[in-house]
């Protein structure tokens, strides 16, 4: 898990090395992010796929040990995440998306947040290695919804405030809809 950390923040610093450059989709440290997380979440979904024979990372079976028993189907709950990573990640890249797929994300985190502390408890392993600890486990959700929703900051909100904007009362509507 340490692992994934490191793919975070490695690629924040390519990116933000990138925009030293002049490349302007990386001028800020939150564009950075938002693509670093990308890339981290390209590599945490293909583990949701990956057949039980790979053993260079975890794999579907590995996650499926970390689903909590009183969630029904976690095979098809692995798979649904994987997805889910996957289009947050596509939506992190998007500037337009970036605000959705951050707070959409951030939720996923916290909802995955009892898989993490039931694998710690259960001490469910990746490749039979050992079990990540709890006080490492929690903290490093912690640090996925933070980035998830600092990055939510450098999105283009154009559409968001438009969506907002429709859903409030129009000044002199009436309530009743007369």
């Amino acid at each position: 898990m340490f692992s994934i950390l490191i793919v975070l923040a490695a690629a924040s610093l390519v990116f933000r090395l990138l925009g030293a450059l002049g490349v302007t989709r990386f001028a800020t440290w939150q564009a950075c992010a938002a693509h670093a997380m990308a890339v981290m979440l390209a590599v945490t979904a293909s583990a949701h796929f990956a057949p039980g024979s790979v053993t260079v990372m975890p794999n579907h079976a590995d996650l499926v040990r970390m689903v909590p028993p009183f969630v029904p189907y976690p095979d098809f709950v692995v798979y649904a995440t994987g997805v889910l990573e996957l289009l947050g990640a596509a939506g992190l890249v998007l500037t337009a998306t970036r605000w959705a797929a951050s707070v959409s994300l951030a939720t996923l985190f916290v909802l995955l947040l009892p898989a993490n502390i039931y694998a710690a408890v259960a001490g469910a392993s990746f490749n039979g290695g050992e079990a990540t600890p709890l006080w490492f486990r929690i903290p490093e959700q912690l640090v996925y919804i933070i980035v998830a929703l600092w990055v939510a900051r450098s999105a283009d909100t154009t559409m968001v405030r438009r969506v907002l904007g429709r859903l409030r009362p129009r000044a002199g509507a009436s309530r009743s809809g007369r």
